[in-house]
C-alpha cells in the first residue's frame, strides 16, 4: 500500500511464446492500481530476460495476404461455437488479442479479470497508406463476475510499425442480440 497513492503490486512471471509454446522467458513487472479514479489504467513496468520467437516471417506472409485481397476481409465468430479457428484467421485472431492486451489494461482494476473470449465481427478498412485497419467487435469475457462484454476496437497494423488501437468503446448488452 501507497498512502495516498494506491495499491502496487510486484510480480514475478514466465511468458509463454503464443506460437511456440516450448519458447518462454522469464518476466519481474511491477504494477500500480491507482486510488479512487478507476479511469486511470494501471501504472507498469516490467522487465524480460531474453527474447521471444521473431514473428517478421509470418507477419510479412500475412500482411501481403491480406493486402493482395480483392475485397476488404470481412469475418465472425473466431473462434466458432467449437472453439476452433481457421488457419487462415489465426493471424487476424492474434492481432484482436494483442489489441486486446491494450483495451484490457486501460480498463483494469484490482477487482477485474478480462478475457478475450472471441472475435464476434471483424471488417477491414479499406485506406490508402500502407497501414492495415481492421474494425472489431469482440467479446471479453470478465472472469470475477462471468460478464460477456461486447466491445469495440480499430486496430492499425503494420508488421514495421506495430499494433495501434486507435478507437476503442464499451459496447451495450444489446448489441450482441
Amino acid at each position: 500500500d501507497i498512502d495516498d497513492v494506491g495499491h502496487k503490486y510486484h510480480l514475478e512471471l514466465v511468458l509463454e511464446d503464443i506460437l511456440d509454446k516450448d519458447s518462454t522467458v522469464n518476466c519481474t513487472a511491477e504494477v500500480l492500481y491507482h486510488l479512487g479514479n478507476k479511469n486511470i489504467a494501471p501504472a507498469v513496468q516490467f522487465t524480460i530476460e531474453g527474447e521471444l520467437k521473431n514473428t517478421d516471417e509470418a507477419d510479412n506472409i500475412f500482411y501481403s495476404r491480406i493486402k493482395s485481397l480483392e475485397k476488404e476481409l470481412v469475418a465472425e465468430n473466431i473462434p466458432d461455437s467449437h472453439g476452433s479457428v481457421s488457419p487462415e484467421m489465426e493471424p487476424i485472431r492474434l492481432l484482436a488479442q494483442v489489441a486486446s492486451g491494450y483495451v484490457i489494461w486501460q480498463n483494469s482494476t484490482e477487482n477485474t479479470k478480462f478475457q478475450l473470449a472471441q472475435i464476434k465481427q471483424v471488417k477491414q478498412v479499406k485506406r490508402s497508406d500502407d497501414c492495415l485497419e481492421f474494425d472489431y467487435m469482440i467479446l471479453l469475457h470478465e472472469m470475477v463476475s462471468q460478464e460477456i462484454i461486447p466491445w469495440q476496437m480499430t486496430v492499425l497494423w503494420h508488421p514495421q510499425h506495430g499494433v495501434q488501437v486507435t478507437q476503442d468503446s464499451c459496447q451495450p448488452k444489446h448489441v450482441l442480440e
